[in-house]
């Protein structure tokens, strides 16, 4: 696909990677709502080499662009993973440069890459080089305060072929403390001609209307105002490009929707595994209802489906 195509007609909303969260079945309740893109939660190029299934799995999709973003900090390695991604069916390629986590930047990938110029370049230059589909890049504004260095970048990741960034407005060393600063990224219009994304903060659509009236983005990334809210995308959507957009769903559609997604849940990791996954949407859904802290702690003490499923029903019906 040409990537030119997700800002033909309309600002997009892209659903931004998330580790442990933006998974296949969480994807695929995302997309039936509708977003214009969704990012894959980050994947390890040394995992990915290695014939990793679990990593592997990461890969599969079901709606919209298919977008993988790749982890890592060889050049080589960077290069097969998005050659494999390439044919498993991905769209676009993401290098992340942007991931705070200690155990990540101390391998010297994510946010890491924003010390290490001339590393970050070749990595994009070499991935770019061995693919045919587009690649972008998500970053922050730099490693800190005093190194903010993501104007330089951007106009070297243009010159090598990167097609569209998306701008975590913080650096890594704000982790996610702060406010995110829209308005930092907004002379980018000036130095690069390749479409950028404004991510961080962004909750509603007045924060959408905002953070690109101040970046001047050409688009904007969401995360975490997507947890437990996976139709909150499309509603930004639709109102950003002056569409009626979607009502937020009753309760008794919102324990449809959770319903669906646990199921997904389990039949893509077996139930196990599935359970251990879904504590965290099962908080993240029931975020902000009476009752809701019980609800969680009998949820995670839970092994079986049978009784979780219970557990799910009374509770969204004690609130209809």
């Amino acid at each position: 696909m040409k990537l030119s195509s997700l800002f033909n007609d309309e600002t997009p909303v892209f659903l931004a990677p998330m580790a442990g969260v933006t998974d296949a079945p969480f994807r695929e309740i995302v997309s039936e709502f509708g977003v214009s893109a969704m990012v894959s939660e980050m994947v390890s190029s040394e995992a990915l080499t290695r014939n990793s299934q679990k990593t592997y799995k990461r890969l599969i999709d079901k709606g919209g662009a298919n977008i993988i973003q790749i982890m890592g900090a060889n050049p080589d390695l960077m290069a097969l993973s998005s050659k494999i991604s390439e044919d498993s069916g991905a769209d676009i390629v993401d290098i992340n440069m942007g991931c705070p986590v200690k155990k990540i930047v101390n391998n010297n990938s994510g946010s890491a890459l924003l010390k290490d110029e001339k590393l970050a370049v070749t990595i994009a230059e070499t991935v770019v080089k061995s693919v045919k589909i587009p690649v972008t890049v998500k970053m922050r504004l730099g490693w800190d305060e005093s190194s903010k260095n993501f104007r330089n970048l951007a106009k070297q990741f243009e010159d090598v072929g990167i097609q569209m960034l998306a701008i975590h407005c913080r650096t890594r060393s704000q982790m996610y403390s702060g406010v995110a600063n829209w308005k930092e990224i907004s002379d980018l219009k000036e130095i690069i001609n390749i479409p950028y994304l404004v991510n961080g903060d962004i909750k509603s659509y007045d924060d959408a209307r905002q953070a690109l009236l101040l970046s001047r983005a050409d688009g904007i990334m969401i995360g975490r105002a997507a947890l437990g809210k996976p139709w909150c995308l499309n509603q930004i959507l639709q109102k950003l490009n002056n569409k009626p957009a979607i009502p937020t769903p009753s309760v008794e559609d919102q324990y449809e929707i959770v319903m669906k997604h646990f199921q997904k849940t389990l039949d893509f990791y077996g139930e196990e595994h599935g359970i251990r996954i879904f504590r965290k949407h099962f908080c993240w859904y029931s975020s902000g209802m009476s009752c809701a802290a019980n609800f969680r702690e009998k949820i995670n003490q839970s092994t079986d489906v049978r009784a979780i499923k219970e557990l799910v029903r009374n509770f969204y019906a004690d609130h209809i």
